[in-house]
């Protein structure tokens, strides 16, 4: 079998635009998210976010703190096959995703704005 010229380049294309995009996106892993400190500030102050990986939902919740998003008190409810619940959140009577517990023991379930989530537990969102 023989090779020519133009395939070997096309190649090399293609062999750089992947390693190219892994870099990018490992790149833009790293960089500081827009609620870091929100998300954080969430912790802090005892809210706890339950959520399955099934739920698009909780994916949306998620989505909504962006590249911060691994600051946030988040719990997973499901076992990983998506059939079950985990014990953690049966003792906390979780029945829908997501679910949000404040401090004050209240709990609120669904998309909740993040104005909300601010208001409830005394964090500043970024401007």
């Amino acid at each position: 079998m023989k090779i020519n010229s133009t395939t070997i380049i096309v190649y090399a294309v293609i062999v750089l635009a992947i390693i190219a995009g892994v870099w990018f996106y490992t790149s833009s892993k790293k960089q500081p998210g827009q609620y870091d400190q929100f998300a954080q500030c969430l912790k802090e102050k005892g809210l706890i976010f339950y959520g399955a990986f099934w739920c698009p939902h909780c994916q949306n919740q998620k989505a909504m703190f962006g590249n911060s998003v691994k600051y946030l008190p988040y719990v997973e409810c499901s076992t990983p096959n998506g059939q079950s619940q985990l014990d953690v959140c049966k003792k906390e009577n979780v029945i829908g995703y997501p679910t949000w517990v404040y401090p004050d023991g209240s709990r609120e379930s669904g998309e909740i704005e993040m104005s909300r989530l601010a208001e409830k537990s005394g964090c500043q969102l970024p401007k």
